[in-house]
């Protein structure tokens, strides 16, 4: 194993990377000039003590905690895995309090956990395309802590104007310092507790859609290329580049 690779491995070179990559993140939050679209509804719903669940993708995972309402503690499902534990401790600064697990490992726990959370009044937020993809699209186990707790998604992306973006499953967008940004809002998406089969894969063509639309329209607004989902075809993109949600719009 290479030296480089043995001391990132090592507890003392995890340490430095995860100080270095959450101040690197608050730098380019800070020098970034933001704009927000759509969080009225959110505010809202937190103001009236209503729990959700907040749904971003896992590509858009390095300044998501940046856009949640300080001072409003929320709980994000995070992986089991060493990368899980990494973002759980550059995190922490944020206030946000991990649920370990995903739908790979130790799901069920973490969806026990995250039931919890909802039904006592918080908050969880949950990338559906993660750990491991396919990248951008939703999958179920979201819809069913929607139904299971009664708590609505709201969808919530950012785009930013200087960024790399890395060559992963999840197309990883790397934001960089001194440019401009928008995080973007989509309506809460709700779930009802009868829901059948049919209802509930509705509702996950719907979050994937509308959080697909957001994505590509934050990037646009920022001038950058959208990032496609995995396995987009022709007409998934033009339907994203005409029907970009209202809150998008503003």
């Amino acid at each position: 194993m290479a030296l480089s690779k043995r001391v990132a491995r090592s507890r003392i070179g995890r340490a430095a990377l995860i100080w270095l990559y959450a101040r690197f993140a608050s730098l380019v939050f800070a020098t970034t000039r933001w704009r927000i679209h759509g969080r009225d509804d959110a505010e809202a719903l937190i103001r009236a003590g209503q729990p959700f669940i907040c749904a971003f993708w896992h590509g858009r995972l390095m300044l998501a905690p940046h856009g949640w309402p300080k001072g409003t503690p929320i709980h994000v499902m995070i992986s089991r895995h060493r990368d899980g534990e990494n973002i759980v401790r550059a995190t922490r600064h944020l206030g946000v309090v991990p649920i370990r697990g995903s739908r790979t490992r130790g799901g069920v726990a973490a969806g026990r956990a995250a039931l919890r959370v909802l039904k006592g009044g918080g908050y969880v937020a949950i990338s559906p395309d993660g750990p491991r993809g396919p990248r951008m699209r939703a999958q179920p186990e979201i819809i069913a802590l929607a139904r299971l707790s009664g708590a609505p998604i709201v969808p919530i992306t950012f785009g930013v104007s200087r960024r790399a973006v890395a060559n992963s499953w999840d197309r990883f967008v790397i934001a960089l310092p001194f440019g401009r940004g928008v995080y973007v809002w989509g309506p809460p998406l709700h779930v009802a507790a009868d829901a059948d089969e049919s209802a509930r894969e509705r509702a996950r063509v719907i979050l994937e859609e509308r959080l697909n639309a957001l994505t590509a329209e934050a990037d646009r607004m920022v001038g950058v290329e959208p990032i496609e989902p995995a396995g987009d075809t022709a007409r998934t993109r033009e339907r994203h580049a005409g029907a970009a949600p209202a809150a998008a719009r503003q």
